[in-house]
């Protein structure tokens, strides 16, 4: 292949792009992972996991993907023939439930349009009819990354007390932790499912649950069998800065350096930038004249925006030309959206000139595709990044849907 000049614009919605201080953190020379700098390293990195978590439990890091995350929630709080209560509001949750029921559990998968998040009121009425208790657990993911719907989480917990239902309430934070507010204690998740390669800035490699009271106290008797996926060595092993097997200790380097990049720019300043970047790139969408996914602008994402096509053209086609004519990756639609909508990753360690960037990779994009579309995209994403900066370089959210 011939040389491109510049740099890969990487805008799908995980992996993101790695910052230059990940990278070299990265490259650290390995250490000795039973002696003391290392048992310092893992203190410190579960440390700053409860923070972002917004948790004040046990915080387990496995080297995997965030599918083996997935599967460590299951098997460390249920048994064999649990009725567990799932969502289709997408792909990845459509994969949670596949994995749900290979382990031998009992799913209710509620049909979904993969245009909206749960509705906390279905959630309330299933549970509330459910006299005997036999859903042992609620699954929901948090944010669809194939959609670009965010689901209620806090909603979702009141109509589990609503309905004063014991089940277990389960919650994939993926492509949210990091860049979409998530309060584990303060919204009663049992156990949170998340990874590495999105807002924590990292390649892929580490899958994380987050724990609360309730869910170690199922794993006691939980009855699914497990071993890499279990728990209780993991938190015997962690309580002295280890693990019970080969810890991957360049992504823990790595994954120290993004903690502290995230805290000195303050939590609270990582989630307002990442909406506003959701709310440019949607304007952008608007101005086109093309259509977000999402149809409730109380569930947009912050972390990306899928965006529909119009009929009779290929959204795969569009991202063909995009990487081949201006080097940027778009994420592709998932399972029934296979050609039906890309999406733009907005999520990770990104900035003003970066989103502007992408937006005119997308805008010139639809032109060389000849999909039909109006021109200005990029102008009302710039007309809004612009409003939003006060003088001194203070940034504020513009209200818009």
């Amino acid at each position: 292949m011939a040389y491109r000049s510049g740099r890969h614009f990487l805008q799908v919605p995980g992996p993101t792009n790695i910052p230059d201080r990940v990278l070299r953190a990265l490259s650290a020379p390995a250490i000795d992972h039973r002696g003391p700098e290392f048992a310092r390293l893992t203190r410190e990195v579960l440390g700053g996991l409860r923070r972002v978590f917004r948790c004040s439990g046990p915080v387990v890091v496995f080297p995997s993907s965030g599918t083996g995350a997935w599967e460590a929630a299951l098997v460390n709080t249920l048994s064999p023939g649990d009725r567990v209560l799932m969502f289709e509001t997408g792909h990845f949750a459509t994969l949670w439930c596949g994995v749900a029921r290979r382990l031998g559990l009992e799913v209710e998968f509620v049909p979904g349009d993969w245009r909206h998040g749960v509705d906390p009121e279905v959630v309330l009425r299933r549970l509330s009819g459910d006299r005997r208790g036999e859903i042992k657990a609620v699954a929901v993911v948090h944010n669809e990354t194939s959609t670009g719907c965010t689901s209620r989480i806090a909603e979702i917990r009141e109509a589990i007390d609503g309905a004063g239902h014991p089940a277990l309430f389960l919650v994939d934070v993926v492509s949210s932790l990091g860049s979409i507010d998530y309060r584990h204690d303060e919204w009663g998740v049992d156990v949170a499912v998340g990874c590495s390669q999105k807002g924590l800035l990292l390649p892929p490699g580490l899958g994380i649950n987050a724990l609360g009271e309730r869910a170690l106290e199922a794993s006691r008797g939980a009855r699914l069998p497990r071993s890499y996926w279990d728990w209780q060595p993991m938190l015997e092993s962690n309580g002295g800065g280890y693990f019970p097997y080969t810890p991957p200790t360049n992504l823990l380097y790595g994954l120290r350096e993004a903690l502290a990049m995230l805290f000195e720019e303050g939590l609270e300043n990582v989630l307002a930038r990442h909406r506003r970047h959701a709310e440019a790139t949607r304007r952008a969408v608007r101005a086109w004249g093309l259509e977000v996914l999402c149809l409730e602008p109380a569930e947009y994402s912050a972390s990306l925006t899928a965006v529909l096509v119009p009929e009779g053209h290929d959204a795969d086609e569009l991202r063909r030309v995009v990487l081949e004519e201006f080097n940027m990756s778009l994420g592709a639609g998932l399972g029934k959206l296979a050609g039906r909508v890309f999406r733009i990753g907005h999520l990770g360690d990104l900035g003003d000139l970066m989103l502007v960037g992408a937006l005119g990779g997308v805008e010139m994009g639809l032109s060389v595709a000849g999909i039909p579309h109006s021109k200005g995209g990029v102008a009302a994403a710039m007309e809004y990044l612009a409003g939003t900066v006060r003088a001194g370089g203070e940034r504020v959210l513009v209200s818009g849907g």
